[in-house]
């Protein structure tokens, strides 16, 4: 049953922890860049070599104040992975991962290009995970309070992922749902670095997430 609510969710952060957060986003990820230009070059080279296709894969999403941008990564499944229309990952043995991309996933490297997406202000280190409209107006058929999330930069890593993994059913996304709109209430400076840590902590521990 769809959920109604008019209720507005106030933000954790005021206006000056939100222009900080930006602020240290930018400088993180024009370092972080830099620092790893020498792996996204060796990704880069390792996806291309493989099947000779595209080695960024670019696709729209939904961000803040619901405007569309494009996500990068670099490209982990065959070229005719979506032929048949929209379909969610559906893990480590899904057909249409490449050998290549199987350990880009598992190895959380093929999302090292949204580095690009955090400087150029498309998306946070921590916020939401960006969704596709096509399942945005299927989650907004079930709970309504999905626009809620269009007050914030979407993250490369959230909350709702350390705790709910990867959405590969409605059911899912709408139990993502739930912990996006509590991280939007609660977050803070403390509640983003606690976030970050236990990502890396994940990574470096080889935690499937």
């Amino acid at each position: 049953m769809k959920q109604q609510t008019d209720a507005f969710i106030p933000d954790g952060m005021n206006v000056f922890q939100r222009n900080v957060k930006r602020v240290g986003d930018c400088l993180i990820a024009f370092i972080a860049l830099i620092i790893f230009s020498p792996l996204f070059l060796y990704c880069y080279l390792a996806v291309k070599r493989e099947d000779g296709g595209p080695a960024i894969f670019k696709q729209e999403r939904i961000g803040r104040f619901g405007k569309p941008f494009y996500i990068y990564k670099f490209r982990s499944m065959r070229l005719d992975a979506e032929k048949l229309g929209p379909a969610l990952y559906k893990g480590g043995e899904d057909p249409r991962l490449t050998k290549i991309g199987k350990f880009l996933r598992e190895h959380h490297l093929d999302e090292l290009p949204q580095l690009w997406n955090v400087f150029i202000g498309d998306m946070a280190f921590i916020g939401p995970r960006p969704e596709r409209q096509f399942y945005i107006d299927q989650i907004m058929e079930r709970d309504s309070r999905y626009r809620f999330l269009y007050q914030i930069r979407p993250g490369v890593t959230s909350y709702a992922t350390l705790y709910n993994g990867y959405t590969d059913t409605i059911e899912k996304m709408l139990r993502r749902l739930r912990y996006d709109l509590f991280y939007l209430e609660h977050r803070s400076w403390l509640f983003d670095f606690k976030i970050l840590v236990k990502t890396f902590l994940n990574i470096a521990f080889g935690k499937k997430f």
